[in-house]
């Protein structure tokens, strides 16, 4: 004989009508019914109370949730990720604390489940990534980071070029400009600008790209040094560079400029002009700066780690000569950026054009070449071809 197939509620009903009879203990008839006592205690207790309607399934979600978000954490919530659609749980809680919020603080995860139930975090985001090694200069100031972001095209048909600057210590944006072009003409006024707020760096780290990469020379070599280095060298301001094809470098650079593309670049469908990209990039620098928390600094923002540099932008560049010391020999770099020495032509760079450099013999037929500060390598008289119109590019250029 087959096995007589029914659902649940039919298996609850059966079992009441047995109990209502009253042919066996309540005991034995829970053991044929294959229930516990509790549940078949439960049971009738709801058919007496409610009728058959007592014995469908009810919902196990507890009457009471007292860990559950209240309505005004949760409108703040919502609110703070509408103006930012990319933080996540860590970065909201972290505001929320700046802000003060009235009431118990919630956990970020917390604040994180918020925004799965209103569909606003995907079921697989993780809060965070895996542990990097992170580096960093010591203090503000020390190292600043540039570079240019890739270009936006404007209705018009134009380009423009964000032009971002970085604090290596503190993650500080020193400068976010939309540029029209990536030259030393544009970037050069728009650093003044950056000095004259916050005064000089050490050091400055750029790549190899326009305008503080290589070019070709006029002798076919590649330039050592473009025109904005000189006058940073000038200013006092080392200028570095990283490896070629290595964007790592600059890994603060590279994602700061994701974050920028995140949170302001892809939030425009249309930019209409270099003014409309400068305002939208002036607002968001700000929360950027002073709302935003920052991962690598333990959710703090940047500019609660971001000092003042003590060295002041001049306004008139101190002479060239005055660096040089009363033994050098001082030669003026020519049109083609070369320089004449013992009856020999070296090649400096025609970025030095017009300009002092000089030469602090080191040991016999051996001169290192200077410009300001910086030393830029060394000539070898005792290896220098003695060939009229022959260049010598100097060793060790850095």
């Amino acid at each position: 004989m087959p096995w007589k197939t029914c659902n649940q509620m039919e298996s609850k009903l059966e079992f009441i009508a047995d109990c209502l009879r009253g042919d066996l203990s309540f005991s034995e008839l829970c053991r044929r019914h294959q229930i516990s006592r509790t549940n078949g205690y439960k049971w009738l207790g709801r058919y007496r109370e409610d009728g058959e309607a007592g014995l469908r399934e009810r919902s196990r979600r507890p009457r009471s949730s007292p860990t559950r978000s209240g309505a005004a954490l949760e409108r703040r919530v919502l609110g703070l990720r509408r103006e930012h659609p990319v933080w996540g749980g860590r970065k909201i809680r972290k505001v929320l604390e700046n802000e003060g919020f009235e009431g118990s603080l919630p956990a970020a995860s917390t604040v994180s489940g918020i925004l799965r139930r209103h569909g606003l975090l995907g079921p697989g985001t993780r809060q965070g990534s895996a542990s990097v090694q992170r580096f960093e200069r010591g203090e503000p100031n020390d190292l600043w980071q540039m570079d240019f972001k890739g270009w936006i095209r404007l209705d018009d048909g134009r380009r423009c070029h964000p032009l971002t600057v970085l604090d290596d210590h503190s993650r500080y944006n020193v400068s976010l400009e939309a540029c029209p072009g990536e030259d030393g003409r544009t970037v050069r006024p728009l650093l003044v600008k950056a000095f004259r707020r916050h005064g000089l760096p050490r050091q400055i780290l750029c790549d190899h790209g326009n305008p503080w990469g290589k070019g070709p020379s006029a002798c076919g070599r590649q330039e050592a040094t473009p025109k904005l280095e000189v006058w940073l060298m000038r200013l006092g301001v080392e200028v570095i560079h990283g490896r070629v094809r290595h964007p790592q470098t600059q890994g603060k650079e590279e994602r700061f400029h994701r974050t920028l593309k995140a949170e302001v670049l892809d939030r425009e469908s249309r930019w209409r002009s270099h003014g409309h990209c400068q305002r939208e990039f002036d607002r968001w620098r700000r929360v950027y700066n002073e709302k935003r928390p920052h991962e690598a600094l333990g959710l703090q923002t940047p500019s609660s780690r971001y000092r003042l540099s003590k060295r002041p932008y001049p306004e008139r560049l101190a002479e060239e000569e005055s660096f040089y010391l009363g033994d050098d020999v001082v030669r003026m770099v020519k049109g083609k950026g070369e320089i004449t020495f013992r009856n020999h032509s070296f090649y400096v760079g025609r970025a030095y054009s017009g300009s002092p450099v000089a030469l602090r013999q080191q040991e016999t037929g051996v001169w290192d070449v200077y410009y300001c500060w910086k030393r830029l390598g060394s000539v070898d008289l005792t290896k220098a071809s003695k060939k009229k119109g022959r260049y010598h590019s100097i060793r060790n250029n850095v």
